[in-house]
């Protein structure tokens, strides 16, 4: 049977586009300082994926979307919200209860990550984790990409560099500890320019990143 053909797309490279062998796209991402690549089925889909954020498609999420609730332009606040940036948010059923946290992208809403469900977390916990997951990953890219939180405590932590948790550490979570210990080891050993930014829930609406189960 004959190997299917593939066709690559190169968002950030030495010559960004589209290739039909791996050896072409392997020219430009070969040595190229946190390249963005992936490869695709179809000339179509990889002609479309080019002319795309590129965030859609890398990590595993290829089509998962989720509904944007806060216009990018909102008549209710002063401050445009910048669209190039990325959301994070977090969601606990109980205190401590089981936590998920995740990022999408503010201008069209694409989920870029997604963690949880863990047991007997926090909100103020899955902030904190949601913010340097945001960090780590943009770091990885060597990207400046600004943050928006609406959780001021979450913000407070990350500057601080420690997640200043009065829940106690069980075996029951220490999987959610384990995440805390990496996040500040994280903190502790990296710098960023990312700008961490205060999301205005008044005048915007619900973060992007919301799981909607207020």
């Amino acid at each position: 049977m004959a190997k299917k053909k593939r066709f690559y797309v190169v968002w950030k490279g030495v010559v960004p586009g589209v290739y039909s062998t791996w050896d072409e796209c392997k020219k430009n991402v070969q040595g190229f300082e946190n390249a963005l690549y992936k490869s695709f089925g179809s000339l179509e889909e990889a002609q479309h994926a080019f002319a795309e954020n590129p965030w859609k498609h890398l990590n595993g999420k290829n089509s998962k979307k989720t509904s944007q609730k806060a216009g990018v332009d909102s008549p209710n606040s002063s401050e445009k919200i910048i669209k190039d940036s990325i959301a994070v948010d977090a969601a606990c059923s109980g205190n401590p209860g089981l936590l998920e946290y995740r990022g999408v992208y503010v201008a069209d809403g694409v989920e870029i990550f997604h963690v949880g469900p863990l047991e007997e977390g926090t909100n103020n916990i899955g902030e904190f984790l949601a913010i340097v997951h945001a960090l780590a990953l943009l770091k990885k890219n060597n990207d400046n990409t600004s943050i928006y939180s609406d959780s001021m405590n979450a913000i407070k932590w990350v500057a601080k560099k420690k997640c200043n948790t009065k829940l106690a550490r069980s075996e029951k979570n220490q999987i959610v500890f384990d995440l805390i210990d990496r996040a500040e080891k994280w903190l502790n050993s990296h710098t960023y320019s990312n700008p961490i930014l205060k999301w205005d829930t008044s005048g915007w609406g619900e973060i992007p990143a919301d799981f909607g189960r207020k």
